[in-house]
């Protein structure tokens, strides 16, 4: 049966990823640029009046208190509404891959909330809920590729051109905490430039969490070595094991280890759920 909301979740890569700095705080400062891509998971909301909030796996089983559940508390509890829901999630975004998955599956949630409750908060409010859950929560409420600075927090909307890219996870997924604590983290990258990135955007800069990631994860290793076996030239994506690579147009799906989750990812131009909170305008740099 179709629920009330079928809504997308979609997976995003980091096309680069540069450590600036570090704060007094601890946080790292960073440069990015975020690309959505159609691997996603797919999230059913029905309208609960009793005020309860209960999820259903319908796939890989995810933690009780996860994103998704935490999310749906978080608006509840902003506006005191006592509507609740029954969401139901087919899962298909690996963990610990650096792919923004429960982040996605979060902002898909507030969004999808604020319509079956009739709330009406603006992407603004919203947004200020999902930091609040996770750094890249905001990104995916967004609805646009963006170029990231600062921890996080500081996002340019951008635009790219349409593309294909072979993503890759191997079994192995990474904890964020380890890499970002090892002591041989390159810490001190030259800060870029937009106009820099949009002469070469998907060779442009590395992953400064690559290096760490190889030497406490094999499986991103044996990821790259394939991929370089291809005649690909792979990079890791965010914190996580995914490595990915672009891909030509008349390629295909090449045969992969059966240890490793592969898939063949276009780009999105906007987050599909884009509309769905009102907000100021932004304007979107075209490169």
């Amino acid at each position: 049966m179709k629920s009330l909301y079928d809504v997308c979740a979609p997976a995003k890569l980091n096309l680069f990823l540069h450590i600036t700095g570090r704060r007094s705080d601890g946080y790292h400062l960073l440069q990015s640029a975020f690309m959505l891509i159609d691997w996603c998971d797919t999230l059913h909301f029905d309208l609960r009046p009793d005020g309860e909030i209960s999820r259903e796996d319908l796939c890989t089983p995810l933690p009780a208190d996860d994103l998704i559940v935490r999310a749906a508390r978080a608006l509840q509890a902003a506006s005191s509404s006592p509507l609740g829901a029954h969401i139901s999630i087919e899962k298909r975004i690996p963990a610990q891959a650096g792919m923004g998955g429960g982040s996605s599956d979060a902002a898909s949630t507030l969004l999808a909330l604020n319509r079956l409750w009739k709330l009406n908060f603006t992407l603004e409010k919203l947004t200020q809920i999902g930091l609040a859950l996770g750094a890249d929560v905001p990104f995916f409420l967004s609805g646009h590729n963006a170029w990231v600075e600062g921890i996080g927090e500081k996002m340019t909307p951008i635009s790219l051109p349409p593309s294909r890219f072979l993503v890759v996870k191997p079994a192995d997924g990474l904890d964020t905490r380890l890499i970002f604590s090892d002591p041989s983290l390159k810490r001190d990258s030259e800060t870029a430039i937009i106009s820099g990135f949009a002469a070469d955007i998907f060779g442009f800069g590395r992953n400064d969490l690559q290096s760490v990631a190889q030497r406490l994860c094999p499986g991103v290793n044996q990821a790259l070595e394939w991929l370089a076996s291809q005649g690909l030239s792979g990079r890791m994506t965010g914190s996580g094991s995914a490595v990915f690579a672009q891909m030509l147009p008349d390629v295909d799906l090449p045969s992969a280890p059966s240890a490793f989750q592969i898939r063949l990812c276009n780009n999105l131009d906007v987050h599909p759920l884009l509309g769905w909170a009102s907000s100021e305008s932004l304007s979107v740099d075209s490169l």
